[in-house]
């Protein structure tokens, strides 16, 4: 490879060094263009610029880029690449887009076609860094193919060898300074892995180096693990010898983990609150009792993936870090919600269990044809979906991939799609209780949370919820609403909750001018799905046109079809919505 050869020519010591990452997202089941969008809007967020503002979208010609023409235009596109560039000099770099430019200018060169590409420059971390986002159809329309060696290894010398040529190689100080920085990093470093490979069974021997160099190093490896002796990773055991904690570098790693999520968590706190003593939820038992706690803030787990981090507070003020992996980004609860958290249920689908039950009746096979014979009413699209469900396992490298269409499925396999479905939503259930937050709820002439939830074992009336729910109590009995033992009765909770809805009704009609409509049973309302309002009731739909709108309750499936047109119809059991000429429906209630 050319970009690899090149930066042969200089010692790989002497480059500047980028941290290069590639994700390429596939616009699975048709919501392609809205998951653009969402990850265009997720990089441009408020905060990400030098002076806390959002993103400026650049491109090859101009410094303001429309992301709006971007994400039409990426329309019917199966995939996109989406690239984060992370320069260790990028403090003294005097123009990171022209950087960027120069970068996806080699790209093309490499790649024999023009890129239509977008890019924001990110200064809310410690290290500044590049978002980019290249369409997956190149010049002449066709799905844009890149080699999986380019992507991982190829990219990153081109950067490397681009910023070396702009800063000129690194000098032997900077050299120095950068290994220096490594000695008290709360991180798996590159001394780490040097180390690692010094190591025999857990001991490592320092060896006697000579010259001005091999004393820096040995002096570099002796502080290294008197560090790691401090976080009790590593212990002396002689002269110049030590011994490793068991699963030392698993630590470092988690705890470079630990760090980069509660930076990303603290800086959605408000000012004054502390940001020490962050736990994650995933290193609680699995037997541990539920977590109910209030959301303080979020933060990006994996930026690429647009995977988001909650960071709650429970009853004793301990602060968890909780993975939200799971959740559509429109359906993150807000600062202040109330949510329960607790270990994701191991559980295979229904699709699963239907796969292995034909595999066990066929020696272990699964296939369209014998699917079909051993449900001869089952739906083409039905058959189609248990496909797809095999095709994700398959991605996921626990399902080897079909031969001329035949699955195999071994006994193993139901419990390998129950822990892929629990890893899912990063191995936590989240519900939430209230999506109004703590502190308006106090003072919410509704039914809120805080009136029908019964204390928690060991809540203490001083932490925050506590202290929520008396004064909750004090401005109920002060406005003079009718209370038994202490709290509403059922008539006053369900005027409440009536005259919220005509509230929220109310203010959509001052915001829009548009009438608000009642559905009777039997009765359908066809409109866009254009936003959600969060009620002390819980979060609403707004499914409008023209001159009306509909409020209707949301639910999590309703998510991924945000802005789009849905049918809805009042039955019996609640609301179903479904798609204009669909016959296919999803409950809604």
């Amino acid at each position: 490879m050319h970009a690899l050869q090149r930066t042969r020519r200089l010692s790989q010591m002497r480059m500047r060094r980028v941290v290069v990452k590639v994700h390429i997202a596939r616009a699975n089941g048709g919501i392609g263009i809205r998951a653009y969008g969402r990850h265009l809007d997720y990089i441009q967020r408020d905060g990400v610029d030098r002076g806390g503002e959002g993103g400026e979208l650049y491109s090859r010609d101009g410094e303001t880029s429309d992301g709006r023409s971007f994400v039409e235009r990426s329309r019917d596109d199966r995939h996109q690449f989406r690239i984060i560039v992370s320069p260790e000099d990028a403090h003294v770099l005097s123009d990171m887009k022209a950087s960027t430019r120069a970068l996806m200018r080699q790209m093309e060169r490499d790649l024999g076609t023009r890129l239509d590409w977008v890019a924001v420059d990110h200064h809310n971390t410690g290290h500044s860094h590049t978002h980019i986002i290249v369409r997956g159809k190149d010049a002449q329309g066709a799905d844009l193919v890149i080699a999986r060696d380019y992507l991982t290894r190829g990219l990153r010398a081109r950067a490397e060898e681009g910023l070396t040529q702009q800063l000129g190689p690194r000098r032997d100080v900077e050299i120095a300074k950068a290994r220096y920085r490594e000695v008290s990093q709360d991180r798996f470093t590159n001394l780490d892995r040097e180390l690692a490979k010094l190591s025999v069974e857990e001991h490592v021997e320092l060896p006697a180096m000579a010259g001005s160099g091999g004393r820096f190093m040995h002096s570099l490896y002796q502080q290294r693990l008197s560090y790691l002796e401090t976080l009790h990773l590593a212990q002396p055991s002689g002269t110049g010898r030590w011994r490793l904690k068991e699963g030392w570098d698993r630590a470092l790693k988690a705890m470079g983990r630990r760090g980069d999520i509660v930076r990303g968590l603290t800086a959605g706190l408000a000012p004054g609150e502390i940001s020490t003593g962050i736990r994650l939820f995933e290193e609680r038992p699995l037997d541990a009792k539920t977590l109910t706690g209030v959301v303080l803030s979020q933060g990006p787990d994996d930026e690429l993936r647009d995977t988001r981090f909650l960071l709650v507070e429970d009853t004793q003020g301990t602060r968890w870090a909780v993975a939200a992996h799971g959740i559509e980004p429109g359906g993150l609860p807000p600062r202040g919600a109330v949510i329960e958290v607790s270990a994701a249920l191991r559980q295979a689908r229904a699709s699963d269990r239907v796969i292995a039950n034909i595999a066990e009746r066929n020696g272990g096979y699964y296939s369209d044809d014998l699917h079909t014979v051993a449900d001869p009413s089952s739906s083409r699209n039905f058959r189609e979906a248990h496909k797809r469900r095999l095709e994700a396992l398959r991605r996921a490298g626990l399902v080897t991939p079909p031969a001329d269409g035949v699955w195999e499925i071994d006994e193993a396999y139901l419990k390998r799609a129950a822990e892929f479905e629990a890893s899912k939503g990063g191995g936590v259930k989240i519900q939430v209780r209230s999506w109004m937050a703590l502190e308006t709820q106090i003072e919410a002439r509704a039914e809120t949370w805080l009136d029908s939830a019964k204390p928690l074992e060991n809540e203490p009336p001083d932490g925050r919820i506590g202290k929520a729910r008396s004064a909750r109590l004090l401005f109920l009995q002060r406005d003079g609403f009718e209370l038994e033992d202490g709290e509403l009765t059922q008539d006053v909770r369900r005027r409440l909750r009536m005259e919220e809805l005509k509230f929220a009704g109310q203010n959509e009609f001052k915001r829009s001018g548009r009438t608000g409509v009642e559905l009777s049973f039997g009765e359908t309302f066809e409109g866009k799905f254009e936003r959600t309002v969060d009620l002390a009731q819980g979060r609403m739909a707004i499914i409008g046109k023209e001159k009306t709108f509909a409020l209707v309750p949301w639910r999590p499936a309703l998510e991924r079809h945000r802005g789009a047109s849905l049918v809805i119809e009042q039955r019996a059991k609640g609301l179903s919505w479904s798609f204009p000429g669909a016959s296919q429906r999803g409950m809604a209630r």
